[in-house]
């Protein structure tokens, strides 16, 4: 024991760490998602394969290793929403040095107050609203299932969007710095089994795309008129106007981003 001591050099050492590095952060990655089911799925198959191989059974054997090559050409397609998530964390660790959070500098003291202005009218109302506040991601394919609006962020504008039974109201707005960019997108629904039963659609689909990208998305319940704020894969629910208001301005403050290859662990939020 003491010699393979010896024999550890500081380079094994931080190879070691660097390792256990990636997969805690992978872990944090899948966490509550479908991934964490599939690979308890990965490890019953390669256990098997450990225990055909040892006792000698060479047709089980053969017949696992063909499963795993199956595995290994679906796991593009099965991860496929992790592994976008992942690569676009990456991308924007490496890519972006500082950025400018939601809006353009010396206007996001007025988007913020409409956008604000209206999720507060919404929540008195009882009046169901879906938000995106895109940030570094493109949400071209999102945006393309919606009617371009191109227009200023504004009360009125919002409220003519979301008011009942018009043709726009059930899907989402996407709200690019001060501008309104489409109405009545779809998004994709997110598949976290730790999200609350009686939420409906709307949060879902809101967690779904800060799942797949950084946008920042607002939930107005049409029947609880609830606010909520999904970030991260993560939804933040109750706030008042003026925390989600304090939640923009925070956004919109010029920030510097380091190279973190996975993403940064934020501060511990609410569910």
């Amino acid at each position: 024991m003491a010699a393979l001591f010896r024999n550890i050099s500081l380079l094994d050492i931080i190879d070691i760490l660097l390792v256990a590095f990636v997969v805690y952060r992978v872990m944090l990655l899948i966490k509550g998602t479908r991934a964490v089911s599939l690979l308890k799925g990965v490890a019953v198959v390669f256990t098997f394969s450990v225990l055909s191989e040892f006792f000698g059974f060479r047709t089980v054997n053969w017949l696992i290793q063909q499963a795993v090559t199956l595995f290994l050409v679906a796991l593009p397609i099965v991860f496929y929403p992790e592994l976008r998530k992942l690569l676009e964390r990456l991308g924007r660790g490496v890519l972006k040095e500082e950025r400018f959070g939601l809006f353009d500098k010396g206007q996001s003291q007025k988007a913020v107050g409409e956008i604000v202005r209206a999720v507060e009218s919404f929540s008195e109302n009882g009046t169901g609203a879906l938000i995106v506040l895109k940030r570094d991601s493109g949400l071209m394919e999102y945006i393309e299932t919606g009617t371009l609006v191109d227009a200023m962020v504004s009360v009125s504008t919002l409220e003519t969007i979301f008011f009942p039974n018009t043709p726009l109201h059930d899907g989402a707005v996407i709200i690019e710095g001060d501008r309104i960019l489409a109405a009545g997108c779809l998004l994709p629904l997110s598949e976290n089994l730790e999200i609350a039963k009686e939420l409906g659609t709307r949060h879902r689909a809101a967690v779904g795309l800060s799942e797949m990208s950084d946008a920042l998305v607002i939930v107005v319940s049409e029947e609880t008129g609830s606010i909520s704020l999904a970030e991260d894969g993560k939804l933040n629910r109750y706030l008042t106007p003026k925390q989600l208001q304090e939640r923009f301005l925070s956004h919109s403050r010029k920030k510097s981003e380091r190279f973190w290859p996975f993403g940064r662990e934020g501060k511990q939020r609410e569910n």
